[in-house]
């Protein structure tokens, strides 16, 4: 008899994991002397993301899909249109079908600000990219329509909390990303700008708004010995992304003669 998944206590050794894969990262470079500059220590040593894909694996799998189908660590190239092939980080082949895609994406410490545009974008280009591929067969003529996952983790710390400014010189940003009003000393009205963590929330919600990934997930997480998780947006979390999965998972086994 199959164990039931404890999704939230899965979860949380999940994030710690993460956190201390990281740690682990940047020790192993101290110590051959070889350290790479800001936290790029912390992430060039290997995938910190493990922990997560695997109990998305094991969701899947106690959905009814085959534990041989559901690949996280090799063979995740899928072709693309614009480019050759594409690495995923999770993807499910089954029948010879893709039945699902997943990207796990983090972004922690003080650098943030700089990554924000480039996540959005590579988000977006890889979407893009599989769907076009989809779209010309490559996934074979009669393949019904993959799932496409988002997840992102997000350092929970103060810088991601305060406002920032946008810079319009010319045309005003779209209006949710101009956050709180506030009167300038010369009287005229001006916006404070969202927050980093409502940008990344922002993206991960458009994503799925725009049908560009079937559902995201987007979580907060203090980096610290006993991690603090925190969801802030109803839409996006992490048992509702997983609900979407068994979802597709099920029409999926439902689907086979």
């Amino acid at each position: 008899m199959t164990t039931k998944i404890n999704i939230d206590t899965r979860l949380q050794e999940a994030v710690q994991s993460y956190w201390d894969a990281r740690a682990k990262n940047k020790e192993k470079q101290v110590e051959s002397g070889r350290i790479d500059a800001g936290n790029r220590g912390e992430v060039t040593g290997g995938t910190q993301m493990g922990a997560l894909e695997i109990l998305v694996a094991d969701i899947l799998c106690e959905a009814g899909l085959k534990r041989l189908d559901v690949r996280t660590r090799t063979a995740l190239e899928l072709p693309g249109y614009f480019r050759a092939t594409k690495k995923w980080d999770l993807i499910v082949i089954s029948e010879g079908q893709l039945v699902l895609a997943m990207e796990f994406k983090s972004q922690a410490g003080a650098s943030i600000g700089n990554n924000v545009n480039n996540r959005s974008e590579e988000a977006v280009g890889s979407a893009k990219d599989i769907w076009t591929a989809y779209r010309e067969g490559r996934f074979g003529t009669k393949a019904p329509p993959p799932f496409l996952g988002y997840l992102f983790l997000l350092e929970d710390r103060d810088s991601v909390k305060v406002p920032v400014a946008n810079k319009e010189p010319y045309f005003k940003v779209d209006p949710v990303f101009r956050g709180e009003p506030f009167t300038t000393k010369k009287g005229e009205t001006g916006y404070r700008g969202v927050t980093y963590a409502q940008r990344y929330e922002l993206l991960c919600r458009r994503l799925v708004l725009e049908r560009i990934y079937s559902s995201a997930c987007f979580m907060l997480a203090t980096n610290s010995r006993n991690t603090v998780i925190s969801q802030p947006a109803e839409d996006l979390t992490f048992a509702r992304f997983t609900a979407a999965l068994r979802g597709h998972a099920l029409t999926f086994l439902g689907s086979q003669p």
